[in-house]
């Protein structure tokens, strides 16, 4: 069994509020009338608690095979990047037509050495970074990485990053946001704390989607699990994502469903985001 490096719980996301902008350029007819079937992201409470995409059923399949991921190489670790982000608008834009909700792609960035993104600086200890203000997807290849390369760590990785674009898009950002920005500090812990477990169970959810193509093997996602249950809090300073059996709980509540219905951690109880 490969050793679980920082890549496990390393990812963060840092959020400013955003301006929507809009193409000029010309549609193909079909690609209008699709997009007036298609309606703006929900606001108010309602979008986290009842959002369209808890409806949609299973996430849709992507088929998708990245490839191998060899140690040493960083054209290959960027291409299996780039391809994983592939499966993942694939099966996102999807399920997003399917609930009649507007989507757009996120942007990837890979790198190499830590950046300042238009959210702030890098925060220490973080390998990815979703930044909404350029809906960006910051992804950081280190040397251990390169030495070490884990395909089902990265893959969970960049999932939860795509997560928080997904709460982004389908308007649940829209009241956690809104609600932060008046709650306590007590409050805003557990608003938080919804938004990453929800961000977790929507990489499982994808996790799942890839089990027979990535392949996830099922020993080593049962000791990835494992890990974040023993390990998952340990990377941040304040019970901001959750305590590790809480993030264990809630991975394997998407991926054992594989449906973003089972993720709608806005109307679980406290306890379930503890």
């Amino acid at each position: 069994m490969k050793k679980l490096t920082s890549l496990m719980a390393a990812g963060v996301v840092v959020a400013l509020a955003g301006v929507g902008t809009a193409s000029a350029e010309a549609q193909p007819v079909q690609q209008v009338q699709q997009a007036q079937q298609q309606a703006a992201p929900p606001r108010g409470k309602a979008a986290a608690t009842a959002n369209p995409l808890y409806r949609t059923g299973r996430l849709a399949s992507s088929n998708c095979s990245p490839g191998s991921l060899p140690k040493g190489s960083t054209s290959a670790y960027k291409r299996f990047l780039t391809r994983v982000t592939d499966c993942l608008n694939r099966s996102w834009s999807t399920q997003f037509r399917k609930a009649g909700l507007t989507f757009s792609k996120p942007r990837l960035r890979i790198i190499t050495s830590k950046v300042r993104t238009p959210c702030g600086p890098w925060s220490a200890g973080a390998d990815g970074i979703y930044c909404s203000t350029d809906r960006t997807m910051y992804m950081l290849i280190t040397r251990s990485q390169l030495r070490n390369p884990f395909a089902l760590g990265i893959t969970r990785l960049m999932a939860h990053e795509y997560g928080h674009h997904v709460q982004s898009q389908s308007g649940i950002w829209n009241y956690y946001w809104a609600a932060r920005n008046s709650a306590g500090k007590s409050a805003q812990l557990q608003l938080s704390r919804r938004s990453e477990l929800q961000a977790e169970c929507f990489s499982s959810v994808f996790m799942n989607t890839v089990r027979d193509t990535l392949p996830v093997d099922p020993g080593e996602w049962d000791y990835t699990v494992d890990w974040f249950r023993k390990n998952g809090a340990k990377g941040w300073p304040q019970n901001d994502h959750g305590r590790g059996p809480t993030q264990a709980a809630w991975m394997n509540r998407g991926f054992s469903s594989g449906s973003p219905g089972a993720c709608n951690t806005w109307t679980a109880s406290a306890r379930a985001v503890s």
